[in-house]
């Protein structure tokens, strides 16, 4: 059984920082490509980054880029996303998902999910 459990959201002030985990079982992800989205309240799921399987090559949304930075640690298989430089409008809930190809940030193109974590950015 696939899973994957995100980990590291909570509550920060602007400005913060914050690195959120995917821990992912159950398959081997060889080939496949690790994102991250978010969700605010009344808005619909949107891109946020996304790795290469090797971890060679990222791809951001315009509106992360230089503030957050993905990673991945294949020999744990899990996925990181530190965040810094956090704005209100970041605040959402953050999935972590797998899918197959490179780079890719359709969401409809992502197999697996997390259950996402909660972010928010408040003073």
């Amino acid at each position: 059984q696939v899973q994957l459990v995100e980990s590291g959201g909570g509550l920060v002030q602007p400005g913060g920082s914050l690195r959120l985990s995917c821990a992912a079982s159950g398959r081997t992800f060889s080939g496949y490509s690790m994102g991250w989205f978010r969700q605010a309240p009344g808005k619909e799921r949107e891109f946020v980054a996304v790795i290469s399987w090797s971890g060679g090559s990222t791809y951001y949304a315009d509106s992360v880029k230089g503030r957050y930075t993905i990673s991945r640690d294949t020999t744990k298989n899990t996925m990181y996303l530190q965040m810094k430089g956090l704005k209100p409008e970041d605040t959402a809930v953050y999935y972590c998902a797998a899918g197959p190809g490179f780079l890719i940030i359709r969401l409809s193109t992502y197999h697996y999910w997390g259950q996402g974590t909660q972010v928010t950015v408040s003073s």
